[in-house]
């Protein structure tokens, strides 16, 4: 399945939408989400009177007050009242999307996408599962293969992910896809030379990075018991230099261990996304300069072009030709 528009993306972490609309971006389109009930509902976020900003308004019993003239306006969009009017309450509409929460992440749809949306690669497992929020000046392309490449942690994250030792370790990449996605498995790295490993990782198996259509960057780490550590990242391009994310960060549910484990793991996270986010709104900024440039895709740069591809809406090389790396980790 190639990218839709009117798919389901992920836009906002539930339990951060409380008595306060909240704006939003979809592809630069701007939406309000705010509680309805006990569901929280998303309209374009355009008062239909005087094209007021209905996120700068109020919610008053499960509706959206318009905070120029008091117009109220329904979870389905419609008018509900006009103070003053003495008469029957017109017609009117804000166009609505679709809304489902699952496991705390609001997603939303401007179409009438079938099924539930995806959420994480540990779905239906007994797991701890923790939700961050980002934005970082960027494309959806810079900023996929930034969470999924594997070379830049010796030096934007060194401590934390790799970069404790200048011991290297050889590992052979085998990156395959599909009409939808594209992977690269690592094997041969016992474990990553970083906190986060050394404080939250056994041995270690092999790591996979993975993109989804339309926009998941997800990363995860196996031991010899099985998934040990998990990322699931749904991106979107809220507007044109600026990428907007929901990332799931997750772990197995056992003991004690994992419980304390789990806390740990938010805020290393949140270090290692400011420090992505530095540098890919130093890249972005800088790009601005040179204009007619293009990057340069490395010899270690295995996922860009299958990442382009899927965005694009177009078969990735890799789901005909699979290929087979080795580098130095």
């Amino acid at each position: 399945m190639t990218f839709s528009p009117d798919g389901w993306q992920a836009v906002a972490i539930a339990a951060e939408i409380g008595k306060t609309p909240r704006r939003i971006l979809l592809s630069g389109l701007p939406v309000v989400l705010f509680r309805s009930g006990e569901d929280i509902a998303a309209l374009h976020d355009r008062c239909p009177h005087r094209h007021v900003e209905l996120s700068r308004g109020r919610v008053e019993n499960g509706e959206i007050e318009c905070p120029y003239h008091g117009w109220r306006f329904n979870a389905a969009g419609t008018c509900t009242a006009i103070p003053g009017l003495t008469g029957a309450v017109p017609g009117y509409r804000v166009p609505r999307l679709k809304t489902v929460v699952k496991e705390g992440v609001v997603f939303v749809a401007r179409g009438e996408p079938e099924g539930e949306p995806y959420l994480h690669c540990a779905e239906g497992q007994e797991i701890i599962l923790k939700l961050v929020g980002s934005s970082t000046r960027s494309t959806l392309v810079d900023t996929a293969e930034n969470i999924l490449d594997a070379t830049h942690t010796h030096f934007t994250h060194k401590g934390l992910l790799r970069g404790l030792s200048s011991q290297r370790q050889r590992v052979r990449v085998d990156v395959s896809g599909g009409p939808d996605w594209v992977e690269a498995c690592y094997t041969g790295e016992e474990r990553q030379h970083g906190l986060i490993s050394r404080l939250l990782e056994g041995d270690r198996v092999k790591t996979i990075g993975r993109f989804r259509s339309p926009g998941i960057a997800e990363l995860e780490y196996w031991g010899a018991k099985g998934l040990v550590l998990a990322t699931t990242f749904h991106l979107r391009q809220a507007a044109e230099n600026q990428v907007d994310g929901i990332g799931c960060l997750i772990g197995p549910r056992g003991g004690l261990l994992d419980h304390l484990k789990s806390y740990a793991f938010r805020p290393m996270f949140r270090i290692a996304l400011e420090q992505d986010r530095r540098v890919l709104t130093s890249a972005s900024l800088n790009a601005a300069y040179w204009p007619e440039a293009s990057p340069i895709v490395g010899p270690l740069d295995f996922l860009r072009r299958s990442i382009e591809a899927i965005v694009a809406g177009i078969l990735p090389p890799v789901a005909e030709r699979p290929e087979t790396f080795y580098i130095e980790l």
